[in-house]
């Protein structure tokens, strides 16, 4: 199976205890309240920032209701937004704001969690030591990737006598990282330069490569989710928020992800690139995607710090979970 896709693909198996010979349901069944008993199919497509989530609440929502099968697949929240409107699923993952002209062809959306788009890097880039200690201005990111400009890598880091030039990478599909990482930068995903790579693991394998490269990736595929450091043979290129040339106390949270989303969660990492990820129905959802999209903003807000992501303010799930019952 590609790493584009991930099918979650259950069947119906009942949940039984071995107990002294016999069988009993789970301890903590005795006293559950009743449970709507739901079955049906629910396709998802969209964005890589928010696959390995909605792979987690796919899981977790089968786990509950068994005759349930959710199909998840990765291919960019363009692709996400084109296959819902389409028809050819039923919620569309999307890694950006939503555009007028999809909300004019009947698209229906809510706020589901928050992440970020972050600077990335190989590991063994020749001034890794420096980037780490003064990070890389705004101004300095505006003219590699709008400017197109051929920088070297002392001159980003201002470190003399290290003339290798920077390698920019960018997306080749339509998608919210380079959406969200353009506008950070005041232009769209058209506007960026560099080599368009396929995907955020795509990204990350080409910088995993290039001791030169320089990317960005969505926080989940910056940080390893077992470790919760960078993902190996890559580093995360600290923002000079100030642009003071150096790499204050309050601006270093990068070493692990723990760090980094709670500088997204107190609003000390900008946004944009911070952002929230949105579902994406065609008008408003009814039956089971409705029943779906309803446990996503109740219960299932209880793995999202588990996956990685960072919860958002209760007053917008509140507005979200309103707006689709």
């Amino acid at each position: 199976m590609s790493k584009s896709r991930r099918a979650v693909m259950l069947f119906a198996v009942g949940f039984v205890l071995v107990v002294a010979g016999g069988l009993c349901p789970p301890p903590e069944a005795a006293n559950a309240a009743p449970r709507k008993e739901l079955s049906g199919a629910i396709r998802v497509s969209g964005a890589w920032a928010l696959y390995p989530m909605m792979v987690r609440w796919a899981e977790e929502f089968h786990k509950l209701h068994p005759n349930v099968r959710i199909d998840v697949s990765a291919g960019g929240a363009g692709k996400g937004a084109t296959d819902v409107l389409g028809g050819m699923v039923d919620i569309g993952m999307i890694s950006r704001d939503i555009h007028p002209e999809e909300e004019k062809k009947g698209g229906f959306w809510v706020p589901v969690v928050k992440d970020a788009v972050l600077p990335t890097a190989n590991a063994a880039n020749p001034v890794a030591g420096s980037l780490r200690t003064q990070g890389v201005k705004r101004e300095t990111f505006l003219a590699l990737w709008i400017g197109g400009k051929p920088l070297t890598w002392g001159e980003v880091s201002g470190r003399a006598g290290t003339g290798d030039q920077v390698r920019v990478y960018t997306r080749s599909d339509a998608c919210g990282a380079a959406e969200t990482w353009a506008k950070y930068l005041g232009g769209k995903q058209e506007d960026l330069a560099g080599i368009a790579v396929y995907g955020d693991p795509g990204v990350a394998e080409a910088l995993q490569r290039d001791r030169l490269g320089l990317g960005y990736n969505n926080l989940n595929y910056a940080y390893d989710a077992n470790t919760g450091k960078p993902v190996s043979g890559l580093m995360v290129v600290p923002i000079d928020i100030n642009g003071n040339g150096k790499v204050d106390q309050g601006e270093g949270f990068y070493r692990n992800r723990e760090e980094v989303k709670r500088a997204i969660a107190d609003g000390v990492y900008p946004s944009p690139p911070a952002r929230d990820l949105n579902l994406l129905t065609k008008g408003k959802p009814k039956g089971l995607v409705r029943d779906f999209l309803l446990w996503i903003l109740r219960d299932g807000q209880k793995y999202v710090d588990q996956a990685g992501y960072i919860e958002l303010p209760k007053q917008k799930l509140t507005a979200a979970i309103k707006k689709v019952g």
